[in-house]
């Protein structure tokens, strides 16, 4: 009996560790994203998410390990190469360009192609994901809302074609309605697209419901992992993240050492 050869993840995160001067933000973090799904990274304020995403993209040189994306070796390459190869960073804070238009700012995206025909079909694409944007096309992006500056990040992302998006707190300031609208957008984007993302986000509720699989990053390392619906049944991701434990109680409690790896 042949048995199929499963595909290689479109990321791979081996023994990875990266600081910030002398202090270190992430400590022997492994992870793997597979093609077309969505991954998270759970973690408190502070646990190293952010500075995860930031070394992928090539914004922060790491120490040790290394970042293969579609089985080459990206580690410390420069950001912009790592766009041209298909993986894109929406940053904590969206970071749009305020003094230029709406339509502007999501062609920015897409300055690294050449098919300008694909490009004005794209921009369709995401106006139909966002029709705000549409709306306020003319209008300067520093004088959108922030949910509606959040919907133009991860579109910008969308114009560069990209294979994988990396996600950092899309619902950072965003009201629980907004905050559930751009959910429901970016796992639509994966599953009418196929767009792998990896996300970062301290709403577990919401990163749990949207992804596939996840992990749980505690002071820089990994201390969990699993797919999203087994771990919403875990007592500690309950008590830690969902909140269904009283607050008392979590005081006493602490995770486990020891790593949980498959």
């Amino acid at each position: 009996m042949t048995g199929v050869t499963p595909e290689p993840p479109v990321l791979r995160l081996l023994n990875v560790e990266s600081a910030y001067g002398p202090i270190r933000a992430i400590r022997g973090v492994s992870l793997q994203v597979q093609r077309g799904e969505i991954a998270t990274v759970l973690g408190s304020n502070g646990a190293g998410k952010t500075t995860i995403l930031k070394t992928i993209s090539g914004i922060l040189d790491p120490r040790k390990g290394s970042v293969e994306f579609k089985g080459e070796d990206i580690t410390a390459r420069d950001p912009a190469e790592i766009v041209q190869r298909g993986l894109v960073h929406v940053p904590e804070g969206r970071e749009v360009f305020p003094l230029l238009s709406v339509r502007d700012n999501l062609l920015m995206g897409a300055y690294t192609r050449r098919d300008r025909d694909a490009v004005a079909r794209d921009l369709e694409m995401v106006y139909a994901y966002f029709p705000i944007l549409r709306e306020r096309a003319q209008q300067d992006a520093g004088l959108l809302s922030g949910g509606q500056q959040q919907m133009l990040a991860i579109s910008r992302a969308l114009m560069a074609e990209p294979e994988l998006i990396l996600l950092d707190e899309p619902s950072l300031g965003l009201s629980p309605k907004l905050t559930k609208e751009i959910f429901e957008i970016i796992v639509r984007i994966n599953r009418e697209r196929g767009t792998t993302i990896l996300l970062v986000e301290q709403n577990a509720n919401m990163a749990l419901n949207a992804a596939d699989y996840g992990y749980v990053l505690e002071n820089g390392r990994i201390v969990m992992e699993d797919r999203c619906d087994r771990l919403r049944e875990k007592e500690d991701i309950k008590e830690f993240y969902l909140g269904m434990k009283e607050a008392g109680v979590r005081a006493d409690r602490r995770w486990k050492k020891k790593k949980t790896w498959r």
